[in-house]
């Protein structure tokens, strides 16, 4: 992985507003943004990304799609969420069996460890039933609409040169992130942290990098 790109990516805005005439989720629509190649071609324009599939387009007077084997890295503005978001291709085994060239998102990182996730539409059963009109954002969870879908993520570690899923289970955050359980815990509850939610995860990972420095 290459050190300049793990940077504190960026925080969500919850622009609700650019969501609710969208209607749409952020891999759904095209973002201006960069490709870059294995061979060091870089490539500009209008991009989409799938992740499910590790493809990601590029859109100037036609659309080309290339696969993670091709791509070393990609970055968007994401005009959902305000903000630069970036992609890596990495060699990971997803179902389990070998591994094969797999794009993440690059959260923030320090010199021991980063956090990165993927992205996916969930079937979403928290808002059925609540008040909250057609439309609302959680600007830590991402967009949730009408139809019953949000987006969701998968979160992963990378330290000692491996990616390690994690369960989102507090116990596993420790062990993710060992040697300071009790700075970490002081942290959590002073500011009123949990141990699954994206925004949270990424300020309790960029504290413990400050405490390995």
């Amino acid at each position: 992985m290459k050190q300049a790109g793990f940077t504190l990516c960026f925080i969500f805005l919850g622009l609700v507003s650019v969501f609710a005439q969208n209607n749409q989720f952020p891999s759904q629509i095209w973002h201006k943004g960069n490709i870059y190649l294995n061979d060091g071609t870089t490539l500009s324009g209008s991009i989409k990304y799938d992740l499910e599939n590790n493809l990601v387009q590029l859109q100037n007077e036609t659309v080309n799609t290339f696969t993670a084997s091709s791509v070393s890295n990609f970055e968007i503005f994401d005009e959902l969420f305000g903000g630069i978001r970036n992609f890596y291709s990495l060699p990971y085994a997803i179902n389990g069996e070998y591994e094969t060239p797999t794009f993440f998102e690059v959260l923030t990182q320090g010199d021991n460890i980063a956090l990165l996730c993927r992205e996916y539409i969930a079937t979403d059963t928290r808002g059925m039933n609540n008040n909250w009109g057609p439309m609302a954002m959680n600007p830590l969870w991402g967009p949730q609409n009408s139809f019953g879908y949000r987006l969701a993520f998968n979160y992963f570690f990378f330290k000692n040169g491996r990616l390690e899923r994690y369960s989102l289970k507090k116990k596993d955050l420790y062990s993710m992130l060992p040697g300071y359980d009790e700075e970490i815990d002081l942290f959590m509850r002073k500011n009123r942290l949990e141990h699954d939610k994206r925004g949270d995860l990424l300020r309790i990972t960029a504290y413990y990098n400050e405490l390995q420095n």
